[in-house]
């Protein structure tokens, strides 16, 4: 049960107001288009509930130290990764400046991401709009979808202005009073409209062959060496771990909140939402005979709209899908617009509204331009960049703070103290496993 007791985080700063309302931002955080778009073609390509077994062995290791060491190295540092970062280096080596410009990295990434998250979010919104006012009623045929989606991907202006001003009507008010509400009312919304359509989903004649290949296990394809690769990948990126968004949350907790337990809602939730984005699209696809073979914008905007068209209730069924789509994007992008803001707050001393108003300019201009780039740069910043700014935040929690201080921060609200066997899994095996994820991202053309 999520116990809803107030977190009391550094005097005069901003925070969460209810153990629950973090927990739930933290969600909203992890919840997003890897687990829509990505999860549902992995569990596809490589044998269903084959898949399964290693994604969730990793999810079980990543959520309990990555991001268990986020959350309270940001709570310790009562900072985002900069200060974060500084801190490590001066326990280390007596400096901060070092460990400060390092921290400006999984920032950066964080605002890169955020502003191709931003262009994803804007055809969502078109999408959404299609679907609610019937403008794609009588489209048939992957072709005519295709059509649409070009259109919406090449001139998509106004929604992705929409999207920003969306996104920052929500963070402008601060995390309390902005980012937590906002969490509180779409992460449930995003959970319940999924179980209505996976619900309908069970209900159309062939959706049983779609159970049975995601729930029989060939004990055979647990031997295949790619599908503990793609496992990893996709456990790491569908957690949200990258040294900037679970930091920056952790930074506004309390010294009485207990982490790890926070930790494991955030795993338990995340894998939740990839799990019934599964139930919904692979025993759709089971239905119209087809194996779903294409991930990403093509599987969202160009196969699942064709298919919904051909189904009895179709139009309302898109809709409903398109609404709850949204709110996953949009509680993913208010959490990576979160790092910059705050940065900006405590580096320059500036006003929330003149940071948020900084990073609102940026984000508009720059994802105005990328609109026709945007698969590749959010390839660079998912297989790349995201990786390291982990594996940074993994180095200077873990091996700079030392083991005594991270025993103390992970073990604050907590009545029993944890194993002695996390601090080596976490020091030594996430570590590793941030880095594995990019070398293998680097071989393998994207693994996330």
């Amino acid at each position: 049960m999520i116990e809803r007791q107030a977190v009391k985080p550094k005097a005069g700063r901003d925070s969460f107001r209810t153990r629950r309302g973090f927990i739930l931002a933290c969600i909203g955080s992890a919840v997003g288009m890897g687990n829509i778009w990505l999860f549902p073609t992995r569990v596809s390509a490589y044998g269903g509930a084959t898949f399964l077994i290693p994604y969730l062995v990793f999810v079980l290791l990543i959520g309990s130290t990555g991001v268990m060491g986020e959350m309270a190295f940001g709570r310790a540092a009562k900072s985002g990764p900069v200060g974060a970062f500084g801190m490590a280096t001066r326990r280390r080596f007596g400096s901060e400046r070092s460990g400060k410009l390092v921290g400006l990295f999984p920032v950066v990434v964080s605002l890169a991401m955020a502003i191709g998250y931003t262009v994803v979010v804007g055809w969502i919104f078109s999408y959404t709009f299609f679907a609610l006012t019937g403008g794609s009623i009588g489209m048939q045929g992957v072709d005519q979808f295709g059509a649409l989606f070009g259109a919406v991907s090449s001139n998509n202006f106004f929604w992705q202005t929409v999207a920003l001003v969306a996104a920052f009507a929500i963070v402008i008010f601060g995390v309390g009073r902005g980012i937590e509400r906002a969490n509180k009312v779409m992460m449930p919304l995003f959970f319940l409209l999924f179980i209505v359509l996976a619900v309908y989903v069970a209900t159309l004649p062939g959706a049983g062959a779609g159970y049975e290949y995601l729930f029989v296990l060939d004990p055979s394809g647990l031997a295949d060496p790619m599908v503990w690769v793609y496992a990893l990948g996709q456990a790491f990126f569908s957690l949200s771990v990258a040294g900037s968004g679970t930091l920056i949350y952790g930074s506004y907790l309390g010294e009485n909140e207990n982490v790890p337990n926070s930790a494991k809602y955030v795993a338990l939730f995340d894998t939740l939402a990839a799990v019934l984005a599964s139930l919904v699209i692979i025993p759709a696809m089971a239905t119209a005979g087809e194996r779903l073979s294409s991930g990403g914008p093509g599987l969202l905007f160009i196969y699942l709209p064709d298919l919904f068209a051909g189904m009895p209730a179709g139009p309302a069924v898109q809709a409903v899908f398109f609404v709850a789509v949204l709110f996953g994007g949009l509680t993913s992008l208010i959490n990576l617009y979160e790092a910059p803001i705050a940065t900006l707050q405590e580096m320059l001393h500036l006003e929330r509204n003149k940071a948020c108003f900084t990073v609102f300019a940026i984000g508009l201009i720059v994802s105005l331009l990328i609109q026709s780039i945007v698969s590749p740069w959010m390839d660079v910043c998912s297989i790349y960049l995201c990786p390291i700014g982990a594996a940074l935040a993994g180095i200077m929690f873990f091996w700079f703070c030392g083991k005594d201080f991270v025993r103390e921060q992970m073990n604050k609200g907590r009545v029993k103290p944890l194993a002695e066997a996390f601090y080596p899994l976490a020091k030594y095996g996430y570590c590793v496993v941030a880095l594995a994820v990019l070398i293998a991202g680097s071989l393998l053309g994207g693994i996330g």
